[in-house]
Parts: C-alpha cells; structure tokens; sequence
C-alpha cells in the first residue's frame, strides 16, 4: 500500500522526450471563466485536471480522481480538495489552500484544450456526454442558482462578455436557445470543446471517459482510471471507493461534494446531486430537433468522435482510428 495521495514510482507514466506538446493559444473569458488563471500555475509531478464542457459528469469524476488518490478515505470533503481553478468567484484562500496541499492535487477546469496549459507532468481525463443530456443537466443547474450567485458573477470586476442570466423554466426552450450557437454566454462552444480535446486523446498523459461508460460500469472504469492514474490501492480500499463513488453515495454526502458545499442553490447540495440520469430529451424534443443535433454532430466532429460522444464507444477502439 502507497502513502495517500502519492504516485505510484512503479506505475509512473513514461518518459516521451519526443512527444510534440500542445501549447497554450488562446484565452477564454466569459461571466464564469478567467482561462488567464493558468497564466502563471505550477504544475506538479501527479497533478490530475479533470475536463469537461459543462454538466458531463466532472463532480462524479473530481470525486473518482480524489477517492482513488485518497484510498477510499471516509468523510472526505472533495469540494474543498479539488477547485474550479478558472472560475471567477475562486476566493484567494481556496487557491493557497491548493498551493499548500501536500499530496496528489486533483484540479477542475471546463476550459477549452487551446486555452489551457498542457503539462507532461500532470494526467488530464476528459469526460464527455451526449450535448442533448449535458444541456439538460445544465438547465437543471442554471435554474436553480440563487439570485445572489448570479449577481456576484456578474457584477464582479473584470467580467468579460454579456451577463449571466437565468435561463428559461422550459429546458426544451433552454436548448433550442443553446442550438443557435452551442455554448455561449455560459460555456465555450460545445463543438470546439469536444473536437479539441478529442484531438488530444493520443497524448500519454491524456484519456478520455464517456459519461455513460461510467454508468454502466463504475468499477470497471475506476480500474482503468486508476491504471491511468497511476494509483495503488488494497482490494479492500478500491472497493471502498467505489461504494464511495456512487450516486447514491454522493447524493447522500452532498454537502462533501457539490461545488462550495452547494450553497449557490435553491435547495442547497442535493439539487445539484440531480438526477445524474440520461435521456430525459427524448420524450421532449421532436424528431426532427434530434435528427438535426445528430447531424450537426456529425458534421462538427466526424463519424468517430460523434459516435464515441453519441454512445460512448471505445475512444481506443480501432474502429475510431
């Protein structure tokens, strides 16, 4: 058994001198990000950065990256562990509470790939999922926000963009809003999100995660994950966290999970440990709104990642390459 929160020196990734690394093009700003944030951090040997667009799972897995890093421990406060490094409203503690932290950091972002320092030092999971679910699950969120969130996020310094606003009771109305341009003023566009971190997934120190793969199989994933990871953990601790990882678990710890303990929203913690569940779109949009989401997908991302995002098929399968 390893001490809690150390790499693995006998999983550790590999040397690759002669990999061409990504770099940094580009900022993102927006009402609820500052990609300038990264500007000046300093990675470290373990550092895990957990992706997604938005709503696609990153608490679930913030929570998988912490527990596999932690060996199962109990009572843990993952919210407080693992921050949204660019989110606007990051009070300075937070990030020397992370500067501080003496063992395996584990970071959320929901940055674009081209706005986002790629480092051979730290391992980044990407989790997608079907936009038709993360745009549901988003409307579940940004209906559910406390006035005051919004107002803090808008009246802030330094916001770049339009206002934050409440979206629509309807989520069927919240998508086709989001249809007209697939992301802003909230998040990035959602094409771009998934194609450039897609583009990414032949790095060593980059894997992909699909958000129904993890339904499906949780202690499976959390196998490959932690193989990713580099972790090691007794029999007795995985399965400790995976219990620890799952949804009935998380709903019931909400307050340890939920960003800032979940007092951004009406209800507090348990509205934001939702539902985590897919396919509520399909008894709401027409036929003819699917069809054109699929071919739009299509269209932004190709046969392979639109079916990997669309189904969760095996990013490394060779029917992808």
């Amino acid at each position: 058994m390893t001490i809690a929160g150390k790499l693995d020196t006998h999983r550790r990734m590999p040397q690759t001198p002669h990999v061409k690394w990504p770099q940094k093009t580009r900022e993102f700003q927006n009402a609820l990000m500052d990609s300038t944030v990264w500007n000046g951090f300093k990675y470290r040997d373990g550092d895990v950065v957990i992706v997604t667009w938005a709503k696609s799972g990153t608490t679930w897995m913030q929570q998988i990256a912490t527990q596999l890093i932690h060996q199962g421990a109990d009572d843990l406060e993952m919210h407080k562990l693992s921050p949204w490094l660019d989110f606007r409203l990051m009070p300075p503690e937070v990030l020397a509470a992370l500067d501080a932290q003496p063992h395996r950091r584990v970071i959320k972002t929901h940055l674009p790939a081209d706005a986002l320092p790629i480092s051979p030092r730290a391992r980044y999971i990407y989790i997608g999922r079907d936009g038709r679910d993360a745009v549901w699950s988003k409307h579940n969120h940004f209906v559910n926000l406390l006035p005051e969130f919004y107002d803090a996020l808008n009246n802030k310094p330094g916001r770049v963009g339009p206002p934050l606003v409440r979206p629509p009771e309807s989520a069927v109305d919240y998508f086709r809003d989001w249809s007209i341009d697939f992301g802003p003023p909230a998040n990035p566009n959602f094409w771009d999100h998934v194609r450039g971190w897609w583009n990414l997934r032949h790095l060593p120190n980059v894997r992909l995660v699909h958000f129904n793969a993890l339904k499906a199989d949780l202690e499976g994933e959390m196998r490959a994950i932690s193989e990713f990871l580099g972790t090691s953990l007794t029999e007795e601790e995985f399965r400790r966290a995976v219990t620890h990882c799952t949804f009935d678990y998380m709903k019931a710890h909400a307050d340890m999970v939920a960003p800032r303990g979940g007092t951004a929203f009406e209800g507090g913690a348990k509205t934001f440990i939702n539902k985590g569940s897919n396919g509520r779109w399909r008894d709401q949009l027409t036929a003819e709104e699917c069809r054109t989401y699929e071919a739009r997908a299509l269209a932004e991302l190709g046969p392979a990642c639109a079916a990997w995002l669309a189904e969760g098929t095996d990013e490394n399968s060779s029917s992808l390459v």
